[in-house]
């Protein structure tokens, strides 16, 4: 303690460890080259202050008085970002040339890269000195952490915050006398970690081409709310996830709420819900998929009607789900109990948290990988007069029924299992500094109590997505290069006084061989507007085929 004291340095690397993608490319921790100033007691001769002020892209005089005025290791700013000047390779060779005293081309890893982004998921950190004592208070810490050490404060950054803290800190530094006054004899150094183990890597599920090819989709559409969320088919692994408003992990607004992942948060589903009631129907036996139904347009009760005004006419089970047809399906809500209805949503995983997690996990308690996700519900908060009214109201996927857009795609991947509930995954594993393995953390599957639904209903209802693209509401995906199958939904909101719709669609492709599984939510669109969760969920898998092509 008494040497560090007698230390005025900058941080080059805080030890944090790094997140990769699913291929090992970073997604923090780019290292860029900068320069650093050293104080010193004399500038450098007038040439080669010219010299180093054109590098900089400064005057002469400014670089001096900013250079005579530093009392520690400072890094020289950029004037127009006001962070730290990025040196290209040719000229960090250019300033090493010069040999300069008091300034050197020095690593600086710098967490985040990408600027504004839809990874919500990842999180950021921030300054929590509060949580430090907790932290230090809770596990009588050897070596104490300092109050202004970055921790984790959403996305991934806080779920394996356990994980990234432990590195040791890289540092370029002066010793300075009992003045503060650096003592130039001794001149600048550099110290750093020497465990061959920390800081950790984490790597992700998360495919950067994919991510940022869908965060670029979602600017191309102009999708101001919503969220994207695409899963490998073979796994329930979260290959992509995007969260819109975007958000900037270097400038959190807590009030703003961007920061906020809208793939996790519940949402109003529609129609897209009437995937979990024909499940109900056809496990508890209320219906038949031949069984014809009539609608009219106006159901007659509950001012619930159907979407097409002047009616579907006769119309089977079947084709109910693949029109959509709102009529048949409150129908089959009067007949389902409030207990089939709800069950068989948590046996699909919808009104329970699904995202990977353990009890215990290389001493992290209650380990969950994904931050923010809400369970959602069928019925809210009312268990008890759930009549034939609230229950057909639940079964067109209004009243109080809430899901994520991570269930939603995760259902489409319940069904392509056979109606096993796969644990979606964000981290698949661990590894030390020097490359080698610490843990995996394995596929899960997310069984409820109930059990699953059957596997004859799970491929009767994919074959059921592949006729609403071929002859249902899904039609605009017919001429994909990819065969689609998928369910949309419209589901009506009100936000701030205003009526509004909430546009959705899942599905999955190509179908003879599912890769991927996904849905997509495009938020607060009036009421009659152009469906754009279908158009969206087209272009989202040609993305998908293009880099499987």
């Amino acid at each position: 303690m008494a040497v560090r004291q007698r230390r005025k340095g900058i941080e080059l690397d805080p030890g944090r460890g790094q997140f990769t993608d699913n291929q090992g490319r970073l997604l923090t921790g780019k290292v860029i080259w900068t320069p650093i100033l050293f104080p010193v007691s004399l500038m450098p001769e007038k040439g080669n202050l010219s010299q180093l002020a054109a590098l900089l892209q400064t005057t002469p005089d400014k670089l001096a008085a900013v250079w005579a005025d530093i009392k520690q290791p400072t890094p020289w700013q950029d004037s127009v970002s006001g962070n730290p000047l990025q040196l290209s390779p040719s000229k960090v060779g250019a300033l090493s040339r010069m040999k300069v005293r008091g300034i050197e081309a020095l690593p600086i890893v710098k967490r985040y890269t990408s600027g504004i982004s839809g990874s919500q998921w990842l999180g950021y950190v921030s300054e929590q000195p509060d949580t430090i004592k907790g932290l230090q208070a809770a596990r009588a810490l050897l070596h104490p952490l300092p109050l202004n050490m970055k921790v984790g404060g959403a996305g991934l950054e806080r779920t394996f915050d356990y994980f990234l803290r432990g590195g040791e800190a890289t540092e370029a530094y002066v010793t300075v006398d009992g003045y503060k006054r650096p003592i130039e004899q001794i001149g600048a150094r550099i110290t750093g970690p020497d465990s061959p183990y920390y800081p950790l890597q984490i790597k992700t599920t998360i495919n950067k081409d994919i991510q940022q090819s869908v965060e670029k989709l979602t600017e191309q559409s102009k999708l101001t709310e919503g969220a994207i969320v695409v899963l490998d088919a073979s796994n329930g692994d979260i290959v992509a996830m995007v969260s819109r408003p975007f958000y900037d992990p270097e400038h959190i607004d807590l009030k703003g709420g961007q920061w906020g992942n809208r793939a996790v948060k519940a949402n109003v589903p529609g129609s897209i819900f009437k995937t979990v009631i024909a499940a109900a129907a056809l496990e508890s036996k209320v219906a038949e998929p031949h069984e014809q139904f009539f609608c009219k347009g106006d159901y007659g009760k509950y001012h619930l009607s159907c979407w097409k005004p002047e009616g579907h006419g006769p119309i089977t089970f079947e084709q109910g789900y693949v029109n959509s047809c709102n009529t048949v399906f409150a129908a089959l809500g009067e007949r389902l109990t409030a207990f089939q209805i709800e069950e068989t949503a948590y046996r699909m995983g919808i009104g329970r948290s699904i995202g990977w997690q353990e009890k215990e996990f290389l001493g992290a308690v209650d380990m969950k990988q994904i931050d923010q996700e809400e369970a959602g519900t069928v019925f809210g908060a009312q268990k008890t007069a759930l009549g034939s009214g609230v229950r057909a109201q639940t079964s067109i996927g209004q009243r109080d029924v809430l899901m994520t857009p991570l269930q939603a795609a995760n259902l489409v991947v319940t069904l392509l299992h056979d109606g096993t509930v796969l644990a979606p995954r964000l981290v698949s594993e661990i590894r030390y500094a020097n490359g080698s393995l610490l843990a995996t953390l394995p596929p899960h599957t997310t069984v409820s109590p109930g059990g699953s639904i059957s596997p004859q209903t799970a491929r009767t209802l994919l074959r059921w997505m592949r006729e609403v693209v071929t002859e249902g509401t899904g039609r605009l995906l017919r001429d994909h290069v990819w065969e689609l199958a998928g369910k949309s939904g419209t589901a009506q909101v009100t936000r701030n006084g205003k009526p509004l719709n909430d546009q959705w669609f899942i599905g999955y492709g190509p179908v003879s061989k599912p890769k991927y599984a996904a849905a997509v939510l495009v938020q607060s669109k009036k009421p009659g507007a152009k469906h754009q969760a279908t158009k969206l969920f087209y272009d989202l898998m040609d993305v998908l085929a293009k880099k499987l092509a």
